[in-house]
């Protein structure tokens, strides 16, 4: 039986050959390769947290809120808070993480017989939902900067048609964000394509040098934008992800949703944490910092970055093939833990504590040091 692989199993044939997502989980001294927010967080929080959950728990023997109206309402305010623009409950849908509004997007909008376009490299989990879902997947192109090539991507979309384009910004892995006009010019293209469903991953915009994309949802009921609770609250163990729409936009994916998918403990924790909005985001202003510093200092040693706006940066270049993963090696044995993503030349640190940062520039300035020697 041991000798039984995936392969040998009658899993559609899309699915064959492929890979699970996953980053390595190593025990290192300092683990900055998977985009956590590094503060625990409050105790304040913490003790709220219990409160809510403890409230929860005398009604467990009920399922929870199916609709969720306390946590979308609660989330509106806060998009409308940060964003200035005016978001109610019925714009927002609430989901296990921002994948599982992926993937209800795409059961909704894609599947067999329909496609969805990305432009790669980005978040691979945009072509891995798609092809868990029976979607068709095409990978659209980059500049060599790791900008979207606009008339590249006009010409993908006009050419192949497709029913969802995801644009993510600030783009994982690069950390470089899509500039609003390059959105509006891809919308269009998508609508004159034939209308299409064009979803804006906005996982690390809390993080940004600029503004969310939520006000161009006015007058477009074809956009999304999609957020997390994981990166900019610390609470990527919580996994709550939740989206922007309009009201048919989510009507529509409840039409996928299971039934009360969100469970009461996930809904009670997530409600305590938008209570310390104000004390969360000051984390995130400090990892912004921390972010800035490790783009100046990477340069200064002599490293390639790549324009940073999410909690992550990419940096290079590393020569000849398996360059990267060789630099990813050495930077491990010095007890720090990057992410080697499989872009050839280039790997990317998330942005952690000050005292995590100096032990990563102390690694990459010796590999520096051997390298030139």
């Amino acid at each position: 039986m041991n000798d039984v692989r995936i392969d040998d199993l009658p899993v559609r044939d899309e699915l064959r050959g492929k890979s699970p997502y996953g980053a390595p989980q190593l025990d290192v001294p300092v683990r900055l390769n998977t985009n956590e927010n590094p503060y625990p967080l409050p105790e304040p929080l913490v003790e709220r947290i219990a409160e809510r959950v403890r409230e929860a728990a005398r009604n467990l023997n009920r399922y929870p809120d199916r609709d969720a109206v306390e946590l979308r309402t609660k989330l509106a305010e806060y998009l409308t808070d940060t964003s200035g623009h005016q978001v109610g409950p019925a714009n927002v849908w609430a989901a296990n993480g921002s994948n599982e509004v992926i993937q209800q997007l795409l059961q909704t909008f894609g599947g067999p017989g329909r496609t969805a376009i990305g432009f790669e490299p980005s978040y691979s989990m945009h072509g891995l939902i798609a092809r868990g879902t029976g979607t068709g997947w095409i990978s659209g192109p980059r500049n060599e900067d790791f900008t979207i090539d606009l008339a590249a991507a006009e010409k993908a979309i006009a050419e192949n048609r497709p029913d969802v384009v995801f644009i993510t910004t600030p783009n994982n892995p690069t950390g470089n964000a899509v500039p609003p006009e390059t959105v509006l010019a891809l919308y269009e293209a998508a609508q004159a394509a034939k209308p299409s469903m064009v979803v804006v991953d906005e996982a690390y915009i809390e993080f940004s040098h600029g503004d969310s994309l939520l006000p161009l949802l006015d007058e477009r009921p074809n956009l999304v934008v999609s957020r997390t609770m994981s990166k900019a609250f610390g609470a990527a163990g919580l996994r709550l992800g939740y989206l922007a729409a309009h009201p048919a936009v989510v009507d529509a994916v409840q039409l996928v949703r299971l039934p009360y998918h969100l469970s009461a403990v996930t809904q009670a924790t997530a409600l305590a944490a938008l209570e310390h909005t104000a004390t969360l985001l000051g984390y995130v202003e400090q990892l912004k910092a921390e972010r800035d510093r490790l783009v100046t200092e990477l340069r200064e040693t002599g490293y390639e970055v790549v324009e940073s706006d999410a909690n992550f940066v990419q940096f290079g270049r590393f020569d000849g093939e398996g360059g990267a993963h060789t630099a990813w090696q050495k930077i491990l044995d010095r007890g720090v833990l990057v992410r080697d993503n499989g872009i050839p030349g280039w790997l990317r640190v998330s942005a952690g504590t000050p005292e995590e940062n100096d032990a990563f520039l102390d690694a990459v300035r010796a590999l520096k040091k051997e390298q030139s020697s």
